[in-house]
């Protein structure tokens, strides 16, 4: 698998920087209403994401606005490819991540999907809970469309939008309940997702962990191609 991905890497996020910044491009772009911003650090609202944006080459000024916008005790994260922390912050984690781009006609409108809004955001935060398929939070369905499938009346598979950037969307919080697997309910969802994303006008592309070779299989099997190999860093303010 890992070959695989190596040998399908693709030249689109050299192309496009801003799929190798997606916070700061998102949060400078279609994303700047919700930035909490100083200097050029930004930040998603906490209980929206914990995405901390930086310029691709930070400065020594850019990390100390960061250190002030985000205050002690707050815990953010960074993707970005490669990131020279400073001593202003402590790393927690870090997760090596790759990067799909979508091919071009892969949406499919699905009638059987619901948009899913703040009134669903409990049984969403229990979903995301049980799978724990990244960072969704109350207000991460303020960010874009998001999908569910029911059974029941029961929410057991959903997928939405997050980044949003100039051209390109990103396709998050893809899950379903342990006991509706394999029935291609995660494939259904990404296309009606990305069926709303081209419908405007953009290209869907998403992120999953290197290990995740389950998803990974399915992104594949979907057409997408990898854009790049990336990082998150997750990291809080000494």
């Amino acid at each position: 698998m890992g070959e695989s991905i190596a040998r399908d890497a693709s030249t689109v996020a050299s192309r496009i920087p801003a799929l190798l910044n997606p916070a700061f491009a998102a949060l400078s772009g279609p994303h700047a209403s919700f930035a909490e911003v100083r200097g050029n650090a930004r930040v998603y609202p906490s209980d929206m994401a914990p995405f901390l944006g930086l310029p691709d080459e930070p400065t020594e000024q850019d990390w100390a606005d960061a250190a002030e916008l985000i205050g002690r005790g707050r815990v953010v994260a960074i993707k970005h490819p490669s990131l020279v922390v400073p001593e202003l912050f402590k790393v927690d984690l870090t997760i090596d991540l790759v990067q799909f781009v979508a091919p071009p006609g892969l949406g499919l409108e699905d009638a059987e999907c619901e948009v899913l809004g703040p009134d669903d955001v409990p049984e969403m935060l229990s979903l995301v809970e049980l799978t724990d398929p990244g960072p969704f939070r109350a207000r991460t369905v303020e960010l874009g469309t998001y999908l569910g499938l029911r059974r029941d009346g029961e929410l057991i598979a959903m997928a939405g939008e997050r980044y949003r950037l100039p051209g390109h969307t990103e396709i998050s919080a893809v899950c379903t309940h342990p006991d509706h697997r394999g029935q291609g309910l995660a494939t259904r969802l990404i296309r009606a997702v990305a069926a709303g994303i081209e419908r405007r006008g953009d290209r869907p592309f998403l992120h999953t962990g290197t290990s995740n070779l389950s998803a990974i299989r399915l992104y594949e099997a979907l057409g997408f191609t990898v854009s790049s190999h990336t990082r998150v860093t997750v990291l809080q303010v000494v």
